[in-house]
């Protein structure tokens, strides 16, 4: 017999966002039963590496407005300004509230929360605690929902797929990792909070974990995934590891130095030569891009890299504030930021696109809702500017938890025979899928192809010619993925299985994201192409769409929210 539970609403992941949402449907109704389900124990969750800070307005020579426009500027006019105008209006309110609840923000020396400098922002209004800003607030976050018995967590659970019936969603089917055991998690409305995917590439800031299960689980139930052309390349990533060295090294006045020794960011004709250090990422990496192609570059084990200096801004103000900084550079690259500079290079780090919601966190399939990185409001637009993501996970993450809810105690209970059947046939695939030897393919052969494969033409700069490669090559392994071979037929603690599953995930995510980068032919934020290299609001000022279709994903397009703010050259 299929082991069933009931609650009024189920939350898949226990981040920043699956959190924030928890909370806020359980302080808005005590009575209402939450599940909580997370394939790690949720102090595991990704959010707990987050460096730099989180953005709110706070101090006087700031403004809601400000923020907005930096916003949709950095979104390089992509952004829907309904959306920016809410998250601007709610953020300090957020990062208030988890001051309350613990988060140890740092002090100014006369008491108020600082705020420190953050690419692509006109003033100071990254809030941070130390340079462990993620660590911080999860930790919060997650001692805060201990006071709430209605949270019930499933932690290591694995969700296999949304149940659904006539048309709205119902629940999940969750696969136990630790008893092997899949169970029917009923629910009147579920929310997704489960992360990004950049493991589809193979250098990457991202954990092992972030392999885009949220977005698959979305798509392959009808809803599209949006923007997912926009892949963010963070600049500074330890050659070798992919670990982050966080923004905050250059909030706090860190340069980036060429092999010359030089600060060639002042040099950049991008549009970031002013803000130089303190530009937006996207324009960042392509500088740096830029450096390697001129042979302005350093050589090493793992490539070419440049430098970033921290050696001027001395000891004292490295160890009280970039502490985890000076610990990372000691540790993985032998490097004391004190005296000696930091080899970096871009990195994968970060996806703008995701599950389409609008401004309530809602997607188009009645009762899903989804919230942080997996979700695309879409408030970053073509292009992330730091320290908006942990707060977009708490503004989007309770505005996601009170709308399901609501749309919970409006909705009848489901037939729960119907959704014993949908387990009981998702049971039937995964026991085909353990120690299932006769497949032709290994999991780490198709893992490595997608990775080159998606490097070579999703990277910092794109062609025509290398992207139209990449679909082709995708829409192959999408097909080879089901040929998969596993060796492992046990039940508890099955991470071959757990590992073919991620796989499926990540090809279908890593398609959707080449075919909406082929499909762009236009140079807007992180997605630059070298043979379209301009901006073309006339024909590309659109979001992109990929629905899951059974012969491969279909794109389609929705119109961006424009409003206060007329799209203008993004310059700095």
């Amino acid at each position: 017999m299929i082991e069933v539970k009931k609650h009024d609403l189920v939350i898949v992941g226990a981040g920043a966002a699956g959190l924030r949402a928890a909370i806020a449907a359980a302080e808005a109704d005590p009575s209402a039963s939450i599940a909580l389900v997370s394939k790690v124990y949720p102090m595991r969750s990704h959010t707990v590496s987050a460096e730099g800070g989180a953005a709110a307005v706070a101090r006087e020579d700031d403004s809601q407005e400000m923020h907005g426009y930096d916003t949709v500027k950095g979104s390089d006019f992509l952004g829907d300004q309904d959306v920016i105008e809410y998250f601007v209006e709610e953020a300090p309110k957020e990062l208030t509230r988890l001051e309350h609840w613990g988060c140890p923000w740092s002090r100014n020396n006369d008491g108020s929360v600082a705020t420190r400098a953050f690419g692509g922002m006109t003033t100071k209004r990254t809030w941070f605690a130390a340079d462990k800003v993620g660590f911080h607030i999860l930790h919060s976050l997650f001692q805060h929902s201990l006071q709430f018995e209605n949270i019930v967590r499933y932690d290591e659970n694995f969700v296999t797929k949304l149940l659904v019936e006539d048309g709205a969603v119902r629940g999940v089917s969750s696969l136990s990792i630790r008893e092997g055991v899949v169970r029917c998690i009923l629910g009147r409305a579920v929310i997704l909070g489960a992360g990004g995917a950049g493991k589809c590439f193979p250098f990457t800031t991202n954990g092992m974990i972030k392999t885009g299960d949220g977005m698959a689980l979305a798509y392959r139930a009808g809803v599209a995934l949006k923007d997912m052309e926009f892949v963010q390349y963070h600049p500074t990533g330890l050659p070798g590891t992919g670990i982050l060295i966080t923004e905050a090294s250059r909030g706090e006045g860190g340069y980036l130095r060429n092999s010359l020794g030089e600060r060639f960011l002042v040099d950049y004709d991008y549009g970031v030569g002013a803000k130089a250090e303190l530009g937006p990422r996207d324009m960042i990496s392509r500088a740096i891009m830029g450096e390697i192609a001129a042979g302005r570059a350093l050589k090493g084990p793992y490539g070419q890299y440049v430098h970033l200096d921290l050696t001027h801004v001395g000891e004292s103000a490295i160890d009280s504030k970039l502490p985890f900084v000076r610990e990372l550079g000691r540790t993985y690259v032998g490097v004391d930021p004190v005296h000696e500079m930091i080899p970096i290079r871009p990195v994968v780090h970060y996806m703008m696109g995701g599950v389409d919601t609008d401004i309530t966190s809602a997607t188009s399939l009645p009762g899903l809702y989804a919230a942080g990185e997996v979700a695309c409001a879409s408030l970053n637009g073509a292009n992330r500017l730091g320290s908006n993501s942990l707060t977009e996970c708490l503004v989007f993450g309770a505005r996601a938890g009170t709308t399901a809810l609501d749309y919970a105690n409006g909705t009848d209970d489901c037939n729960e025979a119907r959704m014993r059947t949908q387990v009981a046939d998702e049971i039937e695939r995964l026991d085909g899928l353990r120690g299932r030897q006769k497949g032709g393919e290994r999991i780490s052969q198709i893992r490595n192809e997608m990775n080159l494969t998606m490097e070579r033409g999703c990277g910092v700069y794109r062609d025509q010619d290398s992207m139209t490669q990449t679909v082709r090559e995708m829409g192959q392994l999408r097909g080879r993925v089901s040929d998969l071979g596993l060796q492992d037929s046990s039940k508890v603690f099955n991470t071959e299985l757990i590992a073919a599953l991620e796989l499926h995930n990540m090809v279908d995510v890593a398609e959707s994201v080449a075919m909406a980068a082929q499909q762009r032919k236009e140079s807007r934020g992180a997605h630059a192409c070298s043979d379209f290299p301009h901006r073309n609001d006339q024909e590309y000022l659109h979001h992109s769409l990929i629905h899951w279709d059974v012969g491969g994903p279909r794109f389609g397009k929705k119109p961006v929210n424009l409003g206060t703010w007329e799209p203008e050259e993004r310059k700095y």
